[in-house]
C-alpha cells in the first residue's frame, strides 16, 4: 500500500495537532510495511531529506501570506500526488475540500480529515467563513471517506451536510515528569501556576481567561504558550499585560519543555471554543494535569462530562470563581490530577487510531474506484 499525506506542515515538523498526527500515525504505518510519502511546506524547512525514518518527504513550496500559503501548498501537493504513484491520498483540513477535484480527475482514492468549524472562528469573517463552509461542503462531495475526530463533530456532519463519517480520534502519549527543573528558565516552581497552551486567536479565549484570572487576585502565577506568526492586535493587547505574575513564553518547540510545563501546573485552563479532539487538551490529560475547560460540547465529550475535568462559561466571573474555588480546596485538583490520564482511553491510542486508518484504507483499495 502505498499513501501520500498532504495538508499539513510537513515531518518531522511538530507545530500543532495536524503535524503531531502525521508524524504518529506515519511512522506506525512504516512499521506496518506501507510505503508513506508526506508533502512538506518547503518554506518552513532549512534541511531537505529524502528520507526520515523510513518516511519519504517530498517538499512543495508556496507563497507565503497569511490565508492562502498553506491552501497554495496542498494544492501543488495534491497535484504532485496525483501524477505520481499512490493509491491512496489521504488529506487533512476541510480547508483543501475542492481540491479532491483533483483526485478524481486522476481517480486517486482519497480520504479527508476534516478536523473543526472553521467557518465559526473569528479570524474566518465574511468570505473566509463562506470559503471554509462550502470546502467543507465539497469535501464531503469529492472525497470517498470523510473522517471526523470526535462523535459531536460526526453530528455536525449529519445535521450542517447530510453526510455520514467514519469518527477516529487524535492520539495522545502517557506522560510523567522528569526534570521539573526546566521550570528554573521562567522563574517557576511546580504547582504555582496555571497555563494556557494554544494560539492567541479569540476563539481559544485566552482574554476571557486572562481577565477571570486577574479577576480571581490569585497568588499563582499564570504562564500563557502560544502566539500568533503575525502581526495582530488581539495578542499584541494580551502580550502587554506580561508580567512577574504573567509571562508570556510564545512558541516553545522543544516538547520536552512545554511537557514539564503541563506536568508541573497546578491546573490547565482550556479555552477552545471550535473544533473536534482538541490535541492540547489530550495532552493535558495525558499529563495528568488539573482541568478547567471552556462549556462546550467538544470538551463535555473529551472529558466525559467532568469526569476529568471542570467547566467554566465563556465569561471573567465563571473562571476566576473557578481558580477561588480550586485554591481554597486544592484536593479537588488533586483528584482531577489523579481522574485525568485515566481519559485517554483506547479510542486517544495512537496504536488503535492507527490500526483504524489502516483498516479502513484497506477496505476502500478493496472497492472499485
Amino acid at each position: 500500500m502505498r499513501i501520500a499525506i498532504i495538508g499539513s506542515r510537513g515531518y518531522p515538523y511538530v507545530y500543532s495537532g495536524y503535524e503531531t498526527f502525521v508524524k504518529e500515525f506515519s511512522e506506525r504505518l512504516v512499521q506496518k510495511n506501507v510505503s508513506v510519502t508526506v508533502y512538506c511546506h518547503k518554506n518552513l524547512f532549512t534541511n531537505y531529506p529524502e528520507n526520515i525514518n523510513g518516511v519519504d518527504l517530498v517538499y512543495i513550496p508556496t507563497i507565503e501570506t497569511k490565508s492562502l500559503s498553506q491552501l497554495i501548498h496542498s494544492f501543488f501537493s495534491m497535484l504532485h500526488a496525483c501524477v505520481h504513484t499512490t493509491d491512496i491520498i489521504l488529506v487533512v483540513n476541510a480547508a483543501n475540500g475542492p481540491l479532491g477535484i483533483l483526485s478524481k480527475i486522476f481517480r486517486k482514492k482519497t480520504l479527508i480529515n476534516v478536523d473543526g468549524m472553521e467557518w465559526l472562528r473569528p479570524k474566518w469573517k465574511g468570505l473566509g467563513a463562506a470559503y471554509f463552509k462550502i470546502a467543507a461542503y465539497w469535501a464531503t462531495k469529492l472525497y470517498d471517506i470523510i473522517i471526523t475526530d470526535s462523535e459531536v463533530m460526526q453530528q455536525v456532519y449529519r445535521d450542517t451536510f447530510n453526510k455520514e463519517s467514519t469518527m477516529i480520534a487524535y492520539g495522545a502519549n502517557l506522560q510523567y515528569s522528569t526534570n521539573s527543573s526546566i521550570l528554573n528558565q521562567f522563574n517557576l516552581i511546580p504547582n504555582d501556576y496555571y497555563l494556557i497552551v494554544g494560539r492567541l486567536i479569540p476563539d481559544n479565549n485566552a482574554d476571557s481567561i486572562v481577565a477571570g484570572y486577574l479577576q480571581s487576585n490569585s497568588n499563582k502565577k499564570l504562564v500563557v504558550v502560544g502566539d500568533v506568526p503575525y502581526k495582530d492586535t488581539y495578542a499584541d493587547n494580551l502580550k502587554m499585560k506580561a508580567g512577574k505574575k504573567m509571562i508570556f513564553t510564545g512558541y516553545i518547540k522543544d516538547d520536552v519543555v512545554l511537557s514539564e510545563l503541563y506536568l508541573n501546573c497546578f491546573a490547565y485552563i482550556h479555552g477552545h471554543e471550535f473544533g473536534g479532539t482538541n490535541p492540547t487538551l489530550l495532552k493535558a490529560m495525558a499529563c495528568g494535569c488539573g482541568i478547567f475547560a471552556l462549556d462546550t460540547a467538544f470538551n463535555r465529550e473529551m472529558l466525559s462530562n467532568g469526569v476529568y475535568g471542570y467547566f467554566f462559561k465563556k465569561e471573567a466571573k465563571s473562571i476566576s470563581a473557578l481558580i477561588v474555588e480550586c485554591e481554597a480546596f486544592p484536593e479537588k485538583i488533586s483528584l482531577l490530577k489523579y481522574q485525568s490520564r485515566k481519559g485517554i482511553t483506547a479510542k486517544y491510542n495512537w496504536e488503535n487510531i492507527t490500526t483504524n486508518y489502516f483498516l479502513l484504507m484497506q477496505d476502500l483499495l478493496l472497492k472499485k474506484k
